[in-house]
């Protein structure tokens, strides 16, 4: 083949494949290279998958949804909380704006107090709204501060002022107990417990509320939108205060029975001691009246009260305040109240001081004001302890009869006052004051009162014997004596010692009604007195109170008296009374001539009639006794030239009573109460006038002597008559 004359390059092996190696340096540089290179990984297997199950398209339909929608209800719920957050972080900081300062808050009351003190200044009873003082929870007893917070917020230190768990286990337990999940237990905290005191930081006004109480209801209304209101107010009080201000609020605040409000005035009222001192048990039974404070009261029920302080003691013994050698001592030896205490307030005649006060400074005082009175608690004791024995004594068991006592000075000063049987109550039915009663033959002494006075003497003669009157629109009436016998010419004083019907009804027909009626009113009966004939045997009905002053007015002389048991009021921290007695010695009724012979004839009523179970050893005694139709009422009052003391016995419902007068259980009253009375004191005699020796004639004297004497008499009564002379 041709050559087409193009220059071709010469065919070089070497520069083709590289330097020729010899064959056997060839297969060594080959080798040295599969020794120095990394052998190469074996590929691993592959497992072999399972194919994925396919799931069933309904159910991953609903899966889908269901993702949505909790997608959705997290979007929801995180925004809704942010913004709730944020509205109770404004409020909780509005709040906090506008809580006052600390001291502004330690004395809440709407009203009042009133501290009664007897006649030797000592206190005896409380009324209003007692605060003892401020108290901080520093300053208190620690087992007081430990007692509380043990039994209503143990966790009180260690929450923010809302506590989740405390209101689930309240709501686990009303629904256990079978009620709505906020009725009962409410699983509040102190602050909780502490802004309900406070209302919310609404303060009472007597413009926008019907009444205190209609306020006190809406401040402790259990809705759920106001314990809402109730959480944040806590919180924002825990922003504001410390835990220990707190706790002084709730200290100064609480109510707690018997009209004490706060720590001090409970102490102060059932104990007689600051808070500062009380011991465990005491401190146990103060913080066992925050559940119940009227109820769980000692001076209401002291056996329920020391129940509840062993529960107490028993719970700070479970939290670590108390070890178990200390709470079995303090549960053996629960509380017991001051005497103050246990005369329950003052009983009957706190009750009507208060009420015959005036009214803005007793009942509806915002002050606090200071009573002095006129009881004397010796003798309100004695009276007490002298009822109590004839009822224990005298009176068959189960009997439902009531009885009443007055005890007061002749210028009305009123020392002592029973209302009832049961002496140690108070607000209850006081029947020496309220009790309107036919008063029988008491009344009598106003009759012969009013004969004495215009001139008749207490040995005139009047006869007892069959009486009849024509009552206008009435008839004929007919009075009789309670034996249904007749005594013919009797004496006023017999007349009166025996307690004769016909003989007084007489004398009061003699005088005129409308005099009897004069002088009983005089005297201080205020009660609407009968207007016919049957007036002067007590048909018209008294208060205990008015009859026992009506006779204080016979003993001080003819004077009338107003009953009286308020010396001075004051307020509390100033020196100068407000005002002072409001009563004492008032007109002449009678003459002080005709009182004194009145006097006298009420002593042979005592000394020689029907009051004879009355009379005490050594003393002489006046008085008269009463029963008015039926029974249905008993009365005793008398005096002694000391003390004035009256005695009502029935019952309630009218019912008449068995076997009883006014010359049995009420005298017996009469005089169990006044020996105590008048123990240590020496026997005065009576104001009474002594009658003188009954003049006699020539011939009444003859008749009492002998005959030469009689003979000697005739002819010294000529020469008197010829010569005159003594």
């Amino acid at each position: 083949m041709s050559n087409s004359g193009r220059k071709k390059p010469p065919l070089v092996a070497e520069k083709r494949y590289g330097k020729v190696q010899p064959p056997k340096a060839k297969a060594a540089s080959k080798a040295k290279a599969k020794s120095t290179a990394k052998p190469k990984p074996t590929p691993k297997k592959r497992k072999s998958r399972k194919p994925a199950r396919k799931r069933n398209p309904v159910v991953a339909f609903f899966l889908r949804i269901l993702k949505w929608i909790w997608r959705v209800i997290w979007a929801f719920t995180w925004r809704i909380s942010a913004i709730v957050g944020i509205i109770l972080a404004i409020s909780v900081g509005y709040l906090y704006t506008t809580l006052p300062n600390l001291s502004d808050l330690l004395d809440g009351r709407a009203r009042g107090s009133v501290t009664l003190l007897d006649r030797n200044d000592q206190v005896f009873a409380w009324r209003g709204d007692q605060f003892g003082g401020v108290v901080s929870a520093e300053g208190v007893s620690p087992d007081l501060r430990n007692a509380v917070v043990a039994t209503e917020d143990k966790r009180f230190y260690r929450h923010f002022g809302v506590s989740p768990r405390g209101v689930a286990g309240a709501v686990r337990i009303n629904l256990s107990e079978g009620r709505g999940p906020l009725s009962g237990h409410g699983g509040s905290t102190i602050t909780q417990q502490t802004a309900k005191l406070l209302c919310l930081g609404v303060e009472y006004n007597s413009e926008d509320w019907e009444s205190e109480a209609a306020y006190v209801k809406d401040c402790r209304q259990g809705s759920l939108w106001r314990k809402a209101k109730e959480a944040i107010f806590a919180i924002a009080m825990e922003v504001k205060y410390s835990k220990n201000d707190i706790l002084s609020i709730y200290l100064n605040r609480a109510y707690m029975g018997g009209g004490a409000y706060g720590a001090e005035a409970a102490s102060q009222r059932y104990f007689g001691k600051p808070a500062a001192v009380v011991n465990p048990s005491e401190a146990a039974m103060i913080a066992g009246l925050l559940t119940a404070p009227s109820s769980l009261a000692p001076t209401a029920n002291l056996q329920r009260s020391q129940d509840r302080a062993a529960t107490i003691l028993r719970l700070m013994n479970e939290q670590g305040y108390l070890n178990d050698k200390e709470t079995a001592y303090w549960q053996a030896n629960p509380a017991t109240l001051s005497e103050a205490a246990e005369a329950k307030a003052g009983g009957y005649f706190a009750d009507w001081v208060m009420a015959s006060g005036p009214e803005f400074f007793t009942r509806n005082t915002t002050e606090d004001v200071i009573l002095k009175t006129t009881m004397d608690p010796r003798i309100q004791s004695a009276v007490e302890d002298g009822l109590k024995w004839v009822f224990e004594n005298k009176v068959r068991e189960g009997s439902k009869a009531q009885a009443a006592i007055v005890v007061m000075s002749a210028d009305g000063a009123v020392r002592a006052m029973v209302g009832g049987r049961d002496t140690k109550v108070s607000g209850a039915f006081n029947r020496a004051v309220q009790a309107k009663r036919q008063t029988g033959s008491a009344f009598k002494p106003f009759v012969y009162g009013t004969a004495l006075d215009l001139g008749y003497a207490h040995n005139d003669l009047v006869e007892d014997a069959p009486y009849c009157l024509n009552v206008p629109g009435s008839g004929q009436w007919c009075p009789r004596n309670y034996s249904n016998k007749h005594y013919g010419k009797v004496s006023l004083t017999t007349a009166l010692k025996n307690s004769l019907n016909i003989p007084a009804v007489k004398i009061s027909e003699a005088v005129g009604r409308e005099n009897v009626r004069t002088v009983a009113s005089e005297f201080g009966i205020e009660s609407d007195l009968a207007a016919g004939p049957a007036l002067a045997l007590g048909a018209s009905e008294s208060s205990l109170l008015e009859m026992t002053g009506a006779y204080a007015g016979i003993l001080n002389g003819g004077s009338s008296v107003t009953p009286y048991g308020l010396v001075e009021l004051r307020l509390a921290g100033d020196a100068n009374a407000l005002m002072g007695t409001g009563g004492g010695i008032g007109e002449r009724v009678i003459t002080e001539a005709a009182a004194r012979e009145l006097i006298y004839m009420m002593e042979k009523v005592v000394s020689e009639g029907t009051g004879r179970r009355a009379a005490l050893p050594g003393w002489e005694v006046a008085g008269k006794t009463g029963t008015t139709q039926a029974a249905r009422d008993a009365w005793f009052i008398g005096f002694t030239a000391e003390y004035v003391a009256g005695v009502w016995m029935g019952y309630d419902d009218n019912t008449p009573l068995t076997g009883v007068t006014g010359s049995g259980l009420p005298a017996e009253i009469w005089h169990e109460a006044m020996v105590r009375v008048h123990e240590g004191i020496s026997p005065t005699p009576l104001p009474a006038f002594v009658p003188k020796p009954p003049k006699t004639t020539p011939a009444q004297r003859r008749k009492r002597q002998s005959p030469g004497e009689a003979i000697e008499g005739v002819v010294n009564d000529i020469l008197k008559d010829i010569f005159g002379g003594n």
